[in-house]
């Protein structure tokens, strides 16, 4: 096709021909999905974002479309005029939309050839992900990525269209900023206006959303771009998209009204899911208690049992050691696994030791109740009476139990509580059990530094009975702060801000933030608390990770376009790349590198 010249243009997609299209000309353009040679017949599988339709081209009805068939190879970009008709008895496609019919070649037209393909559509996923990120626009033509990205968008459109219907406002936020605190490093951005000044990209626009409370907005939201320079993995980003939400006048109750009756819509029209509301709720201690962790799956019924009262004197100093130095003793109870093979349970203690256990106690049940292990001489009868008691436990369970600080404890259980629900089937496919874990503590003791910092940010509001606990006890002081877990992940974190200046100073200088320091980097905030700023709060869902978790992918890159890599690379683009030695000088930058080791 010569440039600038006419193309026989379109006038229907690929998915949508069926049984009533027959009898109908039409002219369609694509892709070859796929050339097949019959002697004769050629047969090629057109492709649109919309599917794929059979187009045959006979050399006895068409030559001239016959003649370009052959030349035509995959990933070419076709056009061809033709008559849908119903594909002969016996040659037809179910596992096509389009399986019933076909489309007679009358005339075609290459549009662009293409060299051939460094992968195919129907290997991908054996492709190294290295090659596919490298060629991403072939990679985003296959058949799964077509659906994600128009998952993607459906999310976004379900979204806005439901918080629009509630009452919010789209504001978009700058994207020069300030640094805010959210415990990343910040992108810089340097300002050649301003030489040595640069700009922060916001890891979220939190004290932005505050200003718009401040400003009468009252409800905001934005599918907000947000940028943390941190250590990447399967569903973080460096640049990634969260669902950003604000409001004035409200308590925690109806931020997840709010939040649940929209993920209930969103699941609803976009996979055809059904999520009960209201959604379960635990507090953090609870949470870390029964699971070992602020994220449990609860779509599993596996919790951690405390036996360090139980055996604090035991005989087996694993246990009593344990417990003197201020650690815990707790296990899980694997129903009906007594049956492991002791290679199995080996695996399980190894399984164990690589997130972070120092060891792993199994006790196999058996008739009697009687415990069996290499440990159970040292445990005596009363206490062995007490494990099967504490655990529910019944001849044929395995018991597991870990002993250390109870930072340790917590994790490797909450790690082998999920190995052993998937060992043992527990997850049903396709179920989803969201969970709001509330109350969590305002501070984090940082030892290493002898100083207080925020659990999750400064701005959070202490939960209003502890107040008091600011001047005495702040380890003791919760935030109304809550996150939103989904099957184990952490989908949302949010809370009610502070809106006093009063009050945020009192945070800041427990957090070893001075006066002057507050006001360097946050005065435009306080400066903005003097004059009449209300309660408000607010909540802000991962959007990647919510795609993610919505097309049953395991890697946030499957739903976003152009990812970076787990080093922050682009390997299509090459970015991050070096700069142009005039823009550096434009900058007053001096590059100077770290010395090769």
């Amino acid at each position: 096709m010569a440039e600038g010249i006419a193309f026989l243009k379109r006038n229907c997609i690929c998915g949508v021909l069926g049984m009533d299209y027959v009898g109908r000309e039409v002219i369609l353009n694509g892709w070859v999905n796929r050339r097949r040679d019959h002697g004769g017949l050629i047969f090629v599988d057109l492709r649109d974002r919309s599917g794929i339709v059979q187009v045959v081209f006979d050399p006895s009805h068409a030559p001239e479309a016959h003649a370009i068939a052959q030349e035509v190879r995959t990933e070419y970009v076709l056009a061809v005029r033709g008559i849908v008709r119903k594909r002969p008895a016996g040659t037809e496609n179910p596992e096509l939309p389009t399986g019933e019919v076909e489309v007679v070649a009358r005339e075609a037209e290459v549009l662009n050839p293409s060299e051939t393909p460094p992968f195919s559509h129907q290997d991908r996923t054996q492709t190294d992900e290295f090659i596919r990120l490298k060629y991403r626009y072939l990679d985003l033509r296959s058949p799964r990525m077509q659906a994600n990205l128009e998952l993607r968008h459906l999310a976004a459109q379900t979204v806005r269209a439901f918080l629009t219907e509630e009452g919010f406002w789209e504001v978009e936020t700058p994207i020069l900023f300030k640094p805010t605190p959210e415990g990343a490093r910040d992108y810089l951005v340097p300002s050649r206006v301003s030489p040595g000044n640069f700009y922060a990209l916001p890891q979220s626009p939190q004290t932005l959303k505050q200003l718009l409370m401040v400003a009468g907005v009252e409800k905001y939201f934005q599918l907000a771009r947000c940028l943390r320079d941190e250590d990447l993995r399967a569903d973080r980003q460096p640049e990634h998209t969260q669902i950003d939400m604000e409001m004035s006048f409200v308590e925690p109750d109806d931020i997840f009204d709010v939040v649940e009756r929209m993920l209930q819509r969103l699941f609803q029209e976009t996979i055809g899911a059904e999520l009960k509301i209201p959604f379960e709720r635990i507090t953090y201690a609870e949470a870390l208690r029964r699971f070992g962790t602020d994220k449990p799956d609860m779509r599993f019924p596996l919790e951690l049992v405390d036996l360090t009262d139980l055996v604090a004197n035991s005989q087996f100093q694993v246990f009593s050691r344990t417990v003197a130095s201020g650690g815990q003793v707790k296990g899980i109870n694997a129903k009906d696994c007594a049956c492991y093979t002791r290679s199995q349970l080996d695996n399980l203690t190894d399984f164990a030791k690589q997130h972070k256990a120092q060891g792993l106690v199994w006790l196999l049940v058996k008739e009697g109740p009687v415990l069996e292990s290499p440990v159970a001489k040292f445990l005596s009868e009363e206490e062995q009476a007490g494990l099967i008691e504490r655990f529910q436990a019944r001849p044929g369970d395995l018991l597991l139990i870990v002993a250390d600080q109870p930072a340790i404890v917590a994790e490797s259980l909450d790690w082998l509580r999920r190995e052993m629900a998937r060992r043992m089937g527990l997850i049903q496919p396709g179920a989803w059990k969201p969970l709001w874990v509330v109350e969590f503590p305002m501070f984090a003791w940082n030892e290493e530094e002898k100083r207080w910092e925020a659990e999750h940010h400064p701005f959070c509001m202490p939960h209003p009975d502890d107040l008091d606990l600011l001047d005495t006890d702040p380890g003791r002081v919760r935030a109304q702060s809550y996150d939103l877990v989904i099957n184990g992940v952490e989908l949302a974190s949010g809370s009610i801000r502070i809106h006093r200046r009063d009050i945020q100073q009192k945070i800041f200088d427990l957090l070893g933030i001075t006066p002057e320091e507050a006001e360097k980097r946050f005065g435009f905030l306080l400066k903005a608390f003097e004059y009449g700023a209300p309660p408000h709060g607010g909540i802000a869902p991962g959007f990647d990770r919510l795609v993610m978790m919505l097309a049953g992918e395991e890697n946030i890159r499957e739903v976003i376009a152009f990812p970076k890599t787990q080093r922050a690379q682009c390997l299509m683009s090459g970015a991050p790349c070096e700069a142009d030695p005039q823009a550096l000088r434009e900058l007053h930058i001096k590059v100077e590198l770290p010395p090769q080791e």
